[in-house]
């Protein structure tokens, strides 16, 4: 029993990176409805800053998030403006995801020739620190990871629910057309929306350089698992979606404990597979986003 707990708790903090970045995709589709591919790779580029900071100039990586999420903020702002905002506007969404696609391609080039293809991590002071409970051991960084987890999204959930700025944001993910008719600026309401989402990866990078080896690769899977980690929780829910990665965690645990490390990659896309064909809504999201032909 002490074993499958270890291995359940193991999960649920590996699920913690998986559950920030799906909250982060959650934001972005349920505004603008594309798939943002890139944000894997946007969240493998602030891991390498956070990198960077701490190797230069010996910048704690949690504390890092002073400037990481700001800067990431503003750089999603930027991006939007810059690229999306014309693409958003269209009706056909590929536009979008061939933009994010193109981004993704860019920024991995880019990690590749500031940093090359050596596989990176962070030897943090405190890396080996444990918390042990009747035999369970938990590692306190993965702990921490957890806390960015829940912390992000109840930060994320209190601006939806209680500031003005995120009624604006809920009323475009429920009907855009009705909210711009009611003198809502659709385009501000996506760029705000997108800017959380790089927000959001900027937090997972900090995660990610403090627990992860990490390369300039590493950003295509880690956004297919973020977006099978959103279909799992449902979209329009900032919980289920952090829920969404916890459960992909365990379940990647559990089959490489009791099956074998090589089914990893099978038991998430096939969970992910059934959850598409099964229940599209997803385990905790809207039940409306779903309609019947």
């Amino acid at each position: 029993m002490s074993s499958l707990i270890q291995v359940v708790i193991n999960g649920i903090l590996l699920g913690s990176m998986y559950g920030i970045a799906a909250v982060g995709l959650s934001l972005i589709f349920g505004t603008m409805r594309i798939i943002f591919i890139a944000q894997g790779t946007m969240i493998v580029l602030f891991a390498y800053l956070v990198y960077w900071a701490s190797i230069k100039a010996g910048v704690d990586p949690y504390l890092s998030l002073l400037w990481v999420v700001p800067f990431a903020f503003i750089l999603g702002l930027g991006l939007f403006y810059v690229l999306f905002r014309k693409a958003a506007a269209l009706e056909d969404r590929n536009v979008s995801l061939l933009l994010a696609v193109g981004l993704m391609y860019l920024i991995d080039n880019l990690i590749l020739k500031l940093w090359s293809a050596t596989p990176r991590g962070l030897d943090i002071p405190y890396s080996d620190a444990m918390i042990v409970v009747s035999g369970i051991r938990v590692s306190w960084l993965r702990l921490a990871l957890l806390g960015l987890g829940l912390g992000s999204a109840l930060v994320v959930y209190l601006f939806l629910k209680r500031t003005r700025v995120g009624t604006a944001v809920r009323a475009a993910s429920e009907d855009m057309e009705a909210t711009t008719i009611q003198g809502i600026n659709s385009v501000w309401v996506c760029a705000i929306s997108f800017a959380i989402g790089i927000a959001m990866a900027g937090v997972a990078g900090v995660g990610m350089a403090t627990v992860y080896s990490f390369d300039y690769q590493f950003g295509f899977v880690f956004a297919i698992k973020a977006l099978v980690a959103l279909a799992l929780g449902g979209i329009g829910n900032v919980f289920g979606a952090l829920a969404g990665g916890l459960i992909l965690g365990i379940i990647e645990n559990l089959a490489a404990y009791y099956v074998g490390i090589e089914w990893i990659e099978v038991a998430s896309y096939g969970i992910f597979m059934l959850v598409l064909i099964f229940l599209p809504q997803g385990l905790f999201g809207r039940r409306g986003l779903v309609k019947k032909v």
